[in-house]
């Protein structure tokens, strides 16, 4: 019965599918008297050998903290979650129809907030990756990883990475993450490029090390604005001969925005003092002297063929718009660094300089009363970190003030202490202060149409947040309780502004898997409370998963691992805010409440290193009632076919 389920469920996937497993089978053949892997069934440890002489273990990914993990190739149910283009579980957004869309938010996250404000234009930002996560690798031989999915209606993503020791200390990356996907909706195609290089070295002594890379990231939306009041009538309806989405008007037809951004980054230091026993913490004759620097472009275009008065208001072209905001900065970091028992571990002492444009080269409205184009400016400011242990607690801090009253002054405290208890649990408390300006398109933005244009002053944004996680075999829970002062946010009229009242806002998250056998339910609740502030800072008062799913080795000999079953997500009912895509922001209203199930099936199996996805996309589109939707006016997915996989090399 395994054999006959297993294929009938591949041929229903038509040739194209067929042909991309057959041809992963010649491959992983030529690699077989390579590689030896054995997995468990429950997929916790994985082993690797090369020629009887390489492990798992020599495959590692250093992050920009320079903590290491292994490159991974189990199935899990949370690999399930996270095959997508961002490669990160979603269980806090809700995704527009088409893949490389933006997200609605169901929840905030406020336990990491960057120091500085940014260009701003949030929606664009899902996909991109910032300076703290991109990766850093070294390999015992030539790795690579491949990950493919299917697009909506036409295209595909592709995420390809490869890297390579060129000796022992040096190693060099590749990546490209790349997107094209239609989608069902009339203008909802979607493009995106993404490039990482990155290198590291160190001396044969290894007193002087150097880490870096180069990002280029390129994003382009068509918008269409939503669909109108009739095509939403028969949506909601669900007329058939609507059912091909395609025959929905839209209410923007020509209209497309971009995001382009670009960064160089560098990090080194060397030892001031050679010292053979680098676990020596006795003194200070591991003292590192470093220096960070950092260039970063971004730019955010809105075109448009033809004004659209209609949908966006009257405004002073009549023909093609092409606005284009720019924003650049220039950061330098020149910090000391030691490990000493005095300081029970690692202490860092730093002082940056940092230097910001933002704004346009030309006056985009003769109607707004404008007069300042560009917002500029420049910090010297100072902090430490300090990541230590005492006893079974590990704590980690930082700390930097920036002085003065410029766009870029402010405070920001973060720090955490953990313990561990064995493999049994893990729990932390965390606390983060953090004072700066709103992001930039709150302060200052140009349009060709009327109502979008502004120059404000606003007072820096306090954050407070407290955090606790608890970590365990028995399950996971979290509890971040946030106290935002001066919030700011775009209203019902597109206009930002500044909360003159505090907002309190509960997050607490819990997480449960039960086994029976080889069957599985994973269950993940969120439940959130705004005390204040809830006229301007709106959530869904509960977020739910649920996954039921089989886990198999299947044949003889235990070649294929399977993983077959069904993900129910259901959100509460709540005024979820509008896309606004002149703007690229998220604003209030008023008028439309949003919350459903909805209900997924997948079939995920792995030969070898090769993990192959199949997925229904909300099933329950095919009877359930046409309220389904990602913000007022955009529907979410109906029921679609996906298909993908994720392959990997050890050369």
């Amino acid at each position: 019965m395994k054999k006959l389920f297993f294929l009938l469920f591949v041929l229903l996937f038509s040739n194209h599918l067929f042909s991309q497993i057959r041809g992963l089978g010649r491959d992983m053949r030529n690699l077989g008297g390579n590689v030896e892997q054995r997995d468990s069934i429950n997929n916790d440890e994985i082993s690797v050998k090369l020629n009887g002489k390489t492990r798992y273990t020599d495959y590692k990914v250093i992050n920009y903290k320079n903590d290491t993990t292994h490159i991974d190739t189990t199935l899990t149910i949370k690999k399930e979650y996270k095959f997508n283009f961002r490669r990160k579980d979603n269980f806090e957004l809700l995704p527009f129809h088409n893949q490389g869309q933006t997200f609605n938010n169901l929840a905030y996250n406020y336990n990491k907030i960057s120091l500085l404000p940014d260009i701003g234009f949030k929606t664009k930002r899902f996909y991109f990756t910032p300076i703290n996560e991109v990766n850093y690798y070294e390999v015992s031989t030539p790795t690579s990883e491949i990950m493919y999915r299917t697009g909506m209606e036409q295209g595909q993503v592709l995420n390809a990475l490869f890297t390579v020791n060129f000796s022992r200390r040096f190693n060099v990356s590749l990546s490209y993450k790349g997107l094209r996907s239609l989608g069902h909706y009339r203008r909802s195609l979607v493009s995106y490029g993404n490039f990482i290089g990155t290198f590291n070295y160190r001396t044969p002594k290894e007193r002087y090390s150097i880490k870096g890379h180069l990002s280029k990231q390129d994003a382009t939306n068509q918008e269409n604005g939503g669909l109108t009041q009739i095509s939403l009538k028969n949506f909601i309806s669900d007329e058939k001969k609507f059912s091909k989405r395609g025959r929905l008007d839209v209410n923007l037809n020509d209209t497309e925005n971009k995001f382009n951004a670009m960064r160089f980054y560098l990090n080194h230091n060397y030892k001031l003092f050679s010292v053979k026993d680098t676990t020596n913490t006795k003194n200070f004759s591991n003292l590192k002297l470093g220096h960070i620097f950092s260039y970063q472009e971004k730019e955010y275009i809105f075109n448009q063929k033809t004004a659209t008065p209609s949908f966006l208001g009257e405004g002073t072209s009549t023909g093609e718009n092409n606005e284009i905001t720019n924003y650049k900065l220039i950061d330098n970091q020149v910090y000391l660094e030691f490990n000493s028992k005095y300081v029970l571990g690692r202490f860092k002492v730093k002082a940056n300089y940092s230097n910001i444009s933002y704004g346009y080269n030309r006056l985009l409205n003769a109607n707004s009363l404008i007069d300042n184009q560009k917002l500029k400016g420049n910090a010297v400011y100072f902090g430490v970190d300090w990541r230590g242990k005492i006893g079974n607690f590990e704590v980690n801090a930082d700390a930097t003030v920036i002085p003065g009253s410029g766009h870029l002054s402010g405070q920001y405290y973060n720090g955490d202490i953990s313990y561990k208890k064995d493999d049994l649990f893990t729990v932390k408390g965390g606390l983060l202060i953090n004072s700066k300006k709103p992001n930039f398109n709150f302060q200052l933005f140009q349009s060709s149409y009327n109502e979008y244009n502004w120059n404000n002053t606003f007072k820096n944004i306090g954050t407070r947040n407290i955090n606790f996680s608890f970590l365990s075999k028995w399950g996971n829970a979290t509890l971040d309780f946030t106290n935002i002062e001066d919030y700011v946010y775009f209203n019902q009229n597109n206009k930002p502004k500044q909360y003159d009242k505090p907002v309190t806002y509960l997050k607490l998250k819990v997480n449960k898997e039960f086994r029976l056998g080889k069957f599985a339910l994973d269950n993940t609740v969120m439940y959130q409370k705004v005390a204040n502030g809830k006229s301007v800072f709106r959530v869904p008062e509960i977020v739910t998963r649920n996954t039921l799913y089989y886990t198999d080795e299947w044949f003889k000999g235990k070649p294929l691992l399977v993983q077959i079953g069904a993900t129910f997500k259901y959100f509460t009912k709540y005024n979820a805010n509008a896309y606004n895509p002149l703007l690229a922001e998220f604003t209030l209203q008023d008028n439309t409440k949003i919350g459903f199930p909805t209900l997924d099936l997948f079939f995920n199996c792995r030969v070898r290193r090769t993990r192959i996805y199949f997925k229904l996309d909300n099933v329950t589109s095919k009877w359930a009632k046409k309220n389904y939707f990602s913000a007022p006016n955009y529907p979410y997915r109906d029921m679609t076919i996906r298909f993908g996989l994720v392959w990997n090399w050890f050369i």
